[in-house]
């Protein structure tokens, strides 16, 4: 999966964004005799995003992404 790019129409911003996102994943969990995880072979299923705002001004509904065109 890959990453979108974002721009913000308010401020311009085009490198600092929260962004809240759902994924679903399967993963081996291998833990050691004394109960340490490590967390192996992860592959996502599915994700989606659910919110971008703006690091810088806050706003959310002027945040766009990216056309591969436009980045």
């Amino acid at each position: 999966m890959s990453a979108s790019r974002y721009r913000c129409n308010a401020c311009g911003n085009l490198t600092r964004f929260d962004v809240t996102s759902t994924r679903q994943t399967r993963a081996f969990h291998h833990f050691t005799v004394g109960g340490e995880l490590t967390v192996e072979d992860e592959e996502v299923l599915t994700e989606s995003v659910d919110a971008v705002s703006c690091r810088w001004c806050g706003t959310g509904a002027s945040v766009e992404a990216l056309s591969e065109s436009e980045v």
